[in-house]
């Protein structure tokens, strides 16, 4: 069977095999802040620096706040979808955002949300339409359970890591490294309807391998097998429904431990004897991270978790070490923040619970780790010598090209939302 090599680490693929975008049709670009200062590790700097803009004078507001031609303290926004019209008022939060021009804005901070920064990096974002130049709000329309956004990675050339990650959590779709890939949710509408999959390719699966297939085997089997290419991930298609179970298999739990725990699921932990737990505290200012092998050890600073096994220190997504990307935007200010800027505003010290967000992480790098071997073999074993259903069979079976509407967004929700200084927004 003809292959070529389709990205990082060697991975190969049959050169007719479909990609992501002909499986799953409907996406949406990455979120375009516009402003750093909306997005922080922590939730109090954001609290903080929503003040200290508020409680600035015109001209210096109009600074602080860094204007862009998409977003000026005159802008005149919707709301973020997902807020109770007429109200602002953002359902299970706290304080939320209004819709008048920013210019006149007075309120407190509304409630900042939990966000996905890149790939494993939680943090907090001030969920506020008139902050943000790109929000995509057909992404925050369909967010919430049982929704799963599949996080398509940048394409750089012969770089270590995964093509497709997974979130509950609303994702910006931020790369390590190269060009952002798109973000495609597993749900077209909320509550977990319309599943976004080509119509006509569950039944084409169903078919071959003697058995319903399910929508959400779809994204499983592309989370277990995707690699990258610089046209999108590439998903090489099963069509033995042996190789198909252990892929689905192996994907749903590698989305597991993903999801953390997320819309009831388990929150996979490694083994009593394995779990990472800090042996020296972390101290206030960490001023660097290292890693000892031989004893599985990692300091920050003069702290000390361990054992942190060596696959999670070498997990990459796009050729960049994710713990170490993760020190970094924890430990110092971001290369050209200038003081007195509001995102300089940041927290005296090492934050306690990013520890324990740390040990999590170092579990969740370790478990996908673990499973390379398996998803290694599926690919090399399973694929490459096995059967499998090319684009070009998709095309002659009726499957490609998804029809134009499957890739646009559901335009038809059921509920309201507010548009500019508190008008009915209608959709």
């Amino acid at each position: 069977m003809a292959s070529t090599r389709a990205g990082g680490e060697g991975d190969r693929v049959p050169a007719d095999a479909p990609l992501l975008s002909d499986l799953m049709p409907w996406s949406a670009a990455p979120l375009r802040l516009g402003r750093s200062w909306v997005l922080a590790p922590d939730a109090a700097s954001l609290t903080a620096r929503w003040d200290r803009l508020v409680r600035a004078e015109e001209a210096e507001r109009e600074a602080l706040f860094g204007p862009t031609r998409a977003r000026t303290p005159q802008s005149a926004v919707p709301a973020l979808p997902g807020q109770v019209a007429g109200t602002g008022q953002v359902a299970g939060t706290g304080h939320v955002a209004g819709t008048g021009r920013f210019v006149r804005e007075s309120g407190r901070c509304p409630e900042p949300l939990r966000v996905l920064h890149g790939p494993f990096d939680e943090q907090w974002l001030i969920p506020d339409h008139r902050l943000i130049d790109a929000a995509r709000p057909e992404l925050w329309r369909v967010a919430g359970a049982p929704q799963v956004f599949a996080v398509e990675q940048g394409y750089v050339p012969g770089a270590a890591g995964p093509a497709l990650l997974v979130s509950a959590l609303l994702p910006d779709g931020a790369p390590t490294a190269g060009r952002p890939g798109r973000i495609r949710p597993l749900y077209r509408r909320p509550g977990g309807l319309e599943p976004n999959v080509t119509p006509g390719l569950t039944a084409l699966l169903s078919a071959r391998h003697g058995r319903e297939v399910a929508p959400e085997e779809v994204l499983a089997w592309a989370v277990a097998v995707a690699v990258p290419s610089p046209r999108g991930p590439v998903v090489p298609l099963a069509a033995d429904p042996g190789v198909w179970s252990a892929g689905v298999e192996l994907g749903r739990l590698m989305t597991a431990i993903q999801l953390r725990g997320a819309h009831g699921g388990v929150r996979h932990r490694l083994p009593g004897g394995r779990r990472p737990y800090v042996r020296a505290t972390v101290p206030d200012r960490p001023g660097s991270l290292a890693y000892d092998p031989a004893e599985e050890v990692l300091a920050l600073g003069t702290g000390r978790v361990a054992p942190v096994p060596a696959g999670a220190w070498d997990f990459m997504v796009g050729g960049v070490r994710i713990l170490e990307l993760w020190f970094e935007r924890r430990a110092a200010l971001p290369e050209g923040t200038e003081p007195g800027t509001l995102a300089a505003i940041r927290p005296p010290g090492w934050r306690r619970e990013w520890t324990s967000e740390l040990l999590d992480l170092i579990t969740i790098l370790s478990l996908l780790a673990e499973l390379e071997p398996r998803r290694e073999q599926l690919l090399t074993a399973g694929l490459l010598t096995g059967p499998t259903l090319t684009r070009d069979e998709l095309h002659t079976t009726g499957v490609l090209p998804a029809p134009p509407s499957a890739r646009r967004p559901a335009s038809v929700l059921d509920h309201h939302e507010e548009g500019p200084d508190g008008q009915l927004a209608l959709i």
